[in-house]
């Protein structure tokens, strides 16, 4: 069976045709990385759409592997026995999901203890995987690209915190610039000597010297790092924050010196419960702390962003080509997604032509979330109808999905919903809604109305359905069919374009052509 999506090139429109079947998108349909951290071990397996990859494994150990480097000199002799035997599973894991060979990297632990050396030849005689050492400047670009992944065509600086080190990178226009490193890992801070006040002082030296080779950097700080996540939690849980995703979660820097604050008057064993973080990263969490408040303090970030992607998925796009990067995360994932689980794949892209009248001034970027949304309308279609709107608003909204702010995930799951649901009073997902303002939650109410009328108009790709003609100065919504499509308006086709019409506030006509 043809696996490719069955829609004309002519209506690709202005988001391109889609890459995830191009066999360079296909060599990466499933790709295996392990990162060999100060504090973890990571195994992680991407799937899918390879410009927005779907987790399909994710592994972590916490072996810290950099407690007490800075007094011995040597890595964590218990964590070198745990790292060895998570490697150990972790490429036995790989033999049986037929994802070889791994790509694994270590970084500032390993590439600063005196025995990381005979570690890394340790673990190719016993597992036969081959550990690429990389410096500290590599780490930052591999973080910095991991964003990019996420974030196509951003900039800023990204600010990546491992056990041991801590990097920054510049980004812009695609492309990573200037990175440096240093030893600002918590795991390293916490066995500094001289305290507190020496600790302080060492931080705040050396964000200095960050800072005179960086040069300014006013844009948005990118914040990679488990450090970083578990603040950015505990940050939601200050604030009673509902969305609870991590990437594009933002924050300022007044709100940071809050929760600051709040982990230092909270007991942590009760904050980190509250907030789910782990018992060993909880330990590591002020010592971050610290260092972030100095880095905000010293660059002056107009915006914080927290990024879940970072080395890991930096690794990934290393081996995508160009034109693979330059594609749009989401609508690649949302095309991938349909051509695997809608029931007429391609009839998203049909759809979004038919109701594109309704958005004729909208800008590029909220025809981005239309696109998005025509594509996905019918992946959830196997969820029980009872709870399909909410399943969709709740995959919408908490997917692993690249290149979205909250208030578009927002945006885009109720508009989901919406392709389900008339009414979306009386949910559990009322507080989430309020992310976005009562006019965006009626724009994205028209819509999922507009799609769950044009989804009744099925046809044939190369059969045009009709046209909706939209006059908002007069309020006056025409449906116009075409002979094929008429006896498809049938009484619930008919009840849904009087529920869009009733949320336009618009009379309607209906006209048959031809």
């Amino acid at each position: 069976m043809d696996d490719t999506p069955r829609i004309a090139a002519k209506d690709w429109g202005p988001f391109g045709r889609p890459l995830f079947n191009d066999p360079s998108a296909k060599a990466l349909s499933r790709v295996g990385v392990v990162d060999v951290g100060s504090n973890s071990v990571r195994l992680v397996v991407f799937d899918g759409a390879a410009r927005s990859p779907a987790y399909f494994y994710n592994e972590k150990i916490m072996c810290a592997l950099g407690e007490g480097l800075s007094d011995t000199g040597h890595l964590n002799p218990e964590g070198r026995r745990r790292a060895l035997s998570a490697i150990r599973r972790f490429q036995k894991l790989s033999d049986g999901l037929n994802i070889q060979p791994l790509t694994a990297v270590a970084t500032a632990a390993v590439r600063d203890a005196s025995d990381g050396a005979d570690f890394v030849a340790e673990i190719e005689r016993e597992t036969g995987l081959k550990i690429h050492v990389i410096d500290g400047e590599e780490e930052a670009r591999l973080s910095a690209q991991g964003v990019l992944l996420g974030w196509p065509g951003s900039y800023g600086l990204v600010c990546d915190i491992g056990g041991s080190s801590m990097e920054l990178a510049e980004i812009g226009g695609g492309s990573v610039g200037k990175r440096i490193t240093s030893a600002l890992g918590p795991l390293k801070l916490r066995s500094l000597p001289g305290g507190k006040k020496a600790r302080k002082q060492y931080i705040k030296d050396t964000v200095t010297e960050l800072a005179e080779f960086m040069g300014e950097q006013r844009n948005r700080l990118f914040l990679v790092g488990g450090s970083w996540r578990a603040i950015a939690r505990i940050d939601m849980e200050r604030r009673g924050y509902p969305l609870h995703v991590l990437h594009e979660y933002r924050m300022s820097a007044k709100s940071i010196d809050a929760t600051i604050r709040h982990i230092q008057e909270n007991d942590p064993t009760e904050l980190r419960q509250r907030c789910g973080v782990s018992s060993n990263r909880m330990e590591l969490v002020p010592f971050a702390a610290e260092v972030l408040r100095e880095v905000v303090r010293a660059f002056r970030p107009h915006d914080i962003a927290v990024s879940s992607y970072g080395i890991r998925e930096g690794m990934l796009y290393e081996q995508m080509p160009q034109k693979l990067r330059d594609r749009d995360p989401l609508i690649e994932a949302c095309f991938f997604a349909e051509n695997k689980d809608a029931r007429i794949p391609g009839f998203g892209s049909t759809l979004f032509n038919f109701i594109q009248p309704l958005f004729k001034g909208a800008p590029l970027d909220r025809k981005r979330l239309i696109k998005a949304a025509c594509l996905l309308h019918d992946v959830s279609w196997r969820a029980h109808p009872d709870y399909r709107a909410e399943v969709c608003f709740d995959n919408a909204t908490r997917a692993n999905l690249g290149g979205l702010k909250h208030s578009e995930r927002v945006f885009l799951g109720l508009a989901l919903l919406h392709r389900y649901k008339n009414n979306r009073a009386g949910t559990s997902f009322e507080p989430i809604f309020h992310l976005i303002d009562e006019k965006q939650q009626l724009q994205a109410e028209i819509l999922g109305k507009a799609m769950r009328f044009g989804a009744m108009l099925w046809l044939h790709h190369e059969k045009p359905m009709g046209e909706l003609i939209w006059q908002p100065k007069k309020k006056q919504l025409t449906l116009v069919l075409t002979s094929d499509a008429a006896p498809l308006f049938g009484e619930v086709a008919a009840a849904r374009f009087q529920s869009l019409a009733g949320s336009l506030e618009a009379t309607t006509e209906v006209r048959v052509k031809g």
